[in-house]
């Protein structure tokens, strides 16, 4: 049950981007889980229920925000904690450029590569054809590379005008 907690809260967050919602939302996942608890048929019924379940309550939370936007310090961003990723400017802009997709690819995304389920496997959680799936990642990873080029060649164009100053 562990690894389950940890997956829903790692999904929900990474989806919403804002602990404190993030685990509000686990909370009432666990909490449906308990109430169908006669239904689970068994450990990988209950962790395929779970997914299912925190994906489409991390959707429905984001449309809801984006109806009514919360303003506040809570917020306000925490400065990153020190990681031992080789290039973290990098990951944060991935970062910004995930949160930046619709709420369905950004969901096949996080699922895909996040929680390292297959085409198949996502469909199945978020009822969708497994076509719709690959359109998904495939139109997103498109995006996504797009635009990481177009900043890493601004990037570049910016250090060179500074070497030449």
């Amino acid at each position: 049950m562990d690894a389950n907690q940890s997956m829903v809260f790692s999904l929900a967050l990474r989806y919403l981007r804002d602990a404190e919602t993030a685990e509000e939302i686990a909370q009432d996942v666990f909490l449906q889980l308990y109430r169908q608890f006669d239904r689970i048929q068994s450990t990988e019924h209950a962790t395929f229920w779970l997914r299912r379940a925190i994906c489409h309550r991390a959707i429905d939370e984001s449309r809801k925000r984006k109806l009514r936007p919360r303003i506040g310090l809570e917020s306000v961003p925490e400065p990153p904690a020190e990681t031992a990723a080789p290039d973290t400017m990098l990951n944060e802009r991935l970062r910004r450029l995930v949160a930046g997709l619709p709420d369905a690819a950004r969901m096949v995304v996080l699922l895909r590569y996040q929680e390292d389920l297959d085409p198949a496997e996502i469909s199945k959680l978020l009822d969708m054809p497994v076509s719709t799936v690959k359109s998904h990642l495939h139109r997103s990873l498109a995006v996504l590379r797009r635009k990481l080029e177009k900043m890493q060649a601004q990037t570049i164009r910016a250090q060179a005008r500074e070497a030449c100053s």
